[in-house]
Order: structure tokens, then sequence, then C-alpha cells
């Protein structure tokens, strides 16, 4: 039987996709938010810890960063709370879960960051009587950002592609909402050739105003 493309039940529906790109977002900005503080502690006990700190910090990096986010997101999901009593929603455990993956990924960003601030500026730092919280402040972070921005920005956008996961636990993300109008209209093929775009389009914007704000920081 030969296939014609019809996109008016997309169109009927788009709202959910719309809905699906707006909670997508949500997700990758809550997401990279907390996993830039966890991996940016984790990245300061990597590199100033003591030796079992830095043990730790590297065995934390290695399980996660081989473990694929879907299992993590099962076993986050399903497997914590059959250990632990506690209960949370669907998308409080993705949330949860991306953030310990985008975690893993960001403390090797952030510890290579942190070791290429030249010594010389931070025995300069001491030398004008800095403590070693002022030295991190004025001097260690605002050129580690500096830095590590090219590297952030990849992955960034990365984490928001990861998003997709989520539809595994029925958040109504933007792959959910492709694939509830997928499920209840059988356009398959129209439905994703209106989402691949959303996807793609999302993804350079969000490199584009992290490209804008490299520039406007980059080191001279």
């Amino acid at each position: 039987m030969e296939y014609h493309l019809n996109f008016t039940l997309i169109w009927r529906h788009f709202w959910r996709l719309a809905w699906g790109l707006v909670t997508s977002l949500e997700l990758a900005v809550l997401a990279i938010a907390i996993g830039t503080v966890l991996g940016f502690a984790l990245a300061l006990a990597h590199v100033s810890g003591p030796r079992w700190g830095r043990r730790l910090v590297v065995l934390y990096v290695e399980s996660v960063r081989n473990i694929p986010l879907l299992l993590l997101v099962y076993l986050v999901f399903y497997g914590v709370p059959s250990v632990v009593q506690i209960d949370y929603s669907a998308t409080t455990s993705f949330v949860v879960t991306l953030s310990l993956y985008a975690a893993a990924y960001l403390v090797e960003v952030f510890r290579a960051g942190l070791e290429a601030v030249g010594k010389g500026l931070l025995d300069a730092g001491r030398a004008i009587g800095l403590t070693a919280p002022q030295r991190l402040v004025y001097v260690r972070l605002p050129i580690m950002v500096r830095i590590v921005l090219p590297s952030l920005s990849n992955t960034f956008v990365s984490l928001f592609k990861d998003t997709s996961v989520a539809s595994v636990l029925s958040v109504p993300e933007l792959t959910y909402g492709a694939q509830w109008i997928n499920f209840n209209t059988f356009r398959i093929i129209e439905v994703y050739l209106v989402v691949t775009p959303m996807y793609v389009v999302t993804g350079y914007i969000i490199l584009f105003l992290l490209r804008g704000l490299e520039r406007r920081m980059a080191l001279r």
C-alpha cells in the first residue's frame, strides 16, 4: 500500500510537541544547574582534596560514565524506591538521574579548567594577602569559566538531547509527545519529520547563545 504524507493530524496535536519542548528545556536547565554545582564541588575535591577524596571522585566518575543513561534512569526510578523507603515522581527521578549523569561529565571539565589556571596567578594572589577561598573566587573561578566554556557548550547541548530518555518514564517532554501522536494517529514519518528539526534548531540556538557568551568572556 502506498504511503501518503499527511501532516493535518500532526498540526492538530502540535501543542503536545510545543509543550513537550518546553518541558525538555526545563528538565535540561534543572539538570544542568544541579549537575554544574555538584560537578564543580567534586572537581574541587579532586584537585584540592585528600587522596581518598580524589579516589572517591574518580570512582564516581568512572562508574556513572560507563553506565548507559537509560539504565541509570531505570535504576533511580525503579531500583532506589525498592531498596530505600522513598517516593518521588517520574519527573523528579529523571532530573536527579540526569543531574548525577551531568555531574560525572562536568567534573572532568571543571578539573581541567582548575588545573589550567597558572600557578603564578595563585602565588600572586597569595602574595597580596588573599585567603584560599578568596583566591578561588577572585582568581581561579573567573579564569576557569573562560577556559571551560567551549566544553560546557557541547556538554549542555548533549544534555538537552538526553532529555528524550525521559519518555521511557512517561514524562511529557518532546519525544514522549511525538510517541503519543504516533500511537494515536499512526503518522510516524510525519511526526518525526516535525520533531527532528525542533531538536536540531533548539540545539543550535543553545549553542549560538553559549558561543556568544564564550566570545564575550574569552581570554584576551
